[in-house]
């Protein structure tokens, strides 16, 4: 379901040549789970062994809930909300016609953020999905707060009680607690998958559920890919080479994935996540950015085309088959002079600007082009890309011999902020 280009990265040769005993070596440390972080490999078998018994209770809730609401509120933060949300929009789109809308809180402090989503609640029925390990966080804890207090006081506690799911730790921690008191339906984060990599977990499921998405197609892609992935000699590996070779021996300090698809902006949201959180260490790893093309051409495609050498290569997305496509209207006028395009769909003068641009910035620019090509945007889709991709950061980490299932950066910030805002025991 992907395939990857490597004609236009400049390594390819390099890519063909690389130590495959390396290869081996840490593809045996992510199978056998022995490397470092193994404790949080439990993703690398979750397409297969996950909890059938809890899928089919989250199954049933999430119908019960579709027949009852409008918006699902998905309160999280980081891994906690960027699957679900990467999948709803790459999925559903941008302007679906669903009964159900999601929206996410709990990933800012933005008080007019906050307000202005708790206005828009008024008048809709709504139902919560608080996703947290602890239940400690500070921006989706204090947002739970006032949204769980909007809905005890605009319906009752016990509508409350029906429409409150808590996805968290199987049986410690201050939201596993809460809920348990409150009577609210609670699903498990499993103690051995990390937040980025959760989403094939009730961390993504249960949202995806109540969006009505397919959820069994994507696991049957998860379950693709797996299988795909299981050999020493696959895609994922070559790409996690191919980025490696670029970061360590030609010294470039970004990579930047592109999508030439709107409802993809999420999923390069997702991306980032996973492979800053998962490298980022020790002085070491790819700063990972994104754009969305042909948009971003007319921002930062300067600074690409022209800018600083040597700083960052693309990885681009190319999807295959849209999933709608319209075709230009011929107009008599012709002011535009755009009458020649008639003979074109939308996707076909998309996918000429994916092979212009890559040709301007491969070839004319220098910049170090990595094609990867989706066949469509779906949920089998989806659930086999984001574990191609896992496997990929996987063994990405591994070569640069860090921990990919740690972060412990993310707390600095944290001890100075509740510092700061004087919380007891700082």
């Amino acid at each position: 379901m992907i395939k990857v280009d490597f004609s236009k990265s400049k390594v390819e040769e390099e890519i063909k040549k690389f130590d495959k005993n390396r290869v081996q070596k840490v593809h045996e440390m992510i199978e056998n789970k022995t490397g470092l972080g193994n404790d949080f490999l439990g993703w690398l078998d979750w397409p297969e062994n996950y909890n059938k018994e809890e899928y089919a209770k989250m199954k049933e809730v999430a119908s019960r809930l579709r027949k009852e609401i409008d918006v699902l509120l998905v309160i999280g933060i980081g891994g906690s909300y960027l699957g679900a949300r990467a999948a709803d929009e790459m999925i559903r789109g941008l302007y679906h016609t669903d009964k159900v809308e999601l929206i996410y809180i709990g990933n800012t402090i933005s008080s007019s953020y906050t307000k202005q989503v708790l206005d828009y609640l008024k008048g809709k029925e709504f139902a919560i999905a608080n996703i947290s390990k602890s239940g400690t966080t500070t921006e989706p804890g204090i947002a739970f707060r006032v949204f769980e207090k909007y809905l005890i006081d605009s319906k009752s506690k016990e509508v409350a009680k029906s429409r409150i799911v808590a996805v968290t730790d199987k049986a410690k921690g201050a939201l596993k607690q809460l809920a348990d008191g409150e009577g609210y339906q609670t699903f498990t984060i499993p103690d051995d998958i990390g937040g980025r990599f959760s989403v094939f977990t009730p961390v993504g499921i249960f949202p995806l559920l109540v969006a009505g998405v397919d959820t069994d197609s994507l696991f049957k892609g998860s379950q693709k890919a797996m299988k795909d992935l299981k050999s020493l000699d696959n895609s994922a590996y070559h790409y996690a080479v191919a980025r490696y070779i670029l970061h360590t021996q030609k010294g470039y300090a970004s990579e930047t994935l592109v999508s030439y698809e709107l409802q993809m902006q999420m999923f390069n949201e997702w991306w980032k996540q996973l492979f800053g959180e998962s490298e980022g260490k020790d002085g070491k790893g790819l700063f990972p950015t994104s754009c969305v093309f042909s948009t971003d051409l007319h921002s930062l495609g300067q600074f690409i085309q022209d800018g600083t050498k040597n700083v960052l290569f693309e990885t681009i997305i190319d999807v295959k088959h849209p999933q709608e496509d319209i075709n230009v209207p011929t107009n008599e006028q012709n002011l535009d002079g755009l009458n020649y395009l008639t003979k074109n769909s939308f996707h076909k003068i998309n996918q000429t600007a994916l092979e212009g641009v890559l040709e301007a910035h491969s070839i004319t620019g220098g910049v170090p082009n990595i094609v990867i090509e989706f066949e469509k945007m779906d949920a089998e889709m989806f659930g086999y890309a984001i574990y191609w991709f896992m496997k990929a950061v996987a063994m990405s980490g591994y070569l640069l011999e860090i921990n990919p299932f740690n972060q412990p950066g993310v707390e600095v910030y944290k001890q100075n902020m509740f510092k700061l805002l004087k919380k007891p025991g700082y």
